[in-house]
């Protein structure tokens, strides 16, 4: 029988625990923005794909 130790189930196999904090000094990012920056990003390498095709 697994064991609790700190709250946590010893059975958790090093998974990393998330605590969702509300730092000021940390980097916000939307998730639009990234959607938007994936998107470009992939768009530049298809079209690089495209042009530089051997």
């Amino acid at each position: 029988m697994a064991k609790k130790q700190g709250g946590r189930l010893l059975s958790s196999a090093g998974l990393v625990n998330y605590y969702e904090s509300e730092d000021r000094r940390a980097v916000h990012i939307s998730p639009i923005t990234v959607m938007v920056v994936a998107a470009a990003i992939g768009i530049v390498i298809y079209l690089m794909d495209l042009v530089f095709k051997s």
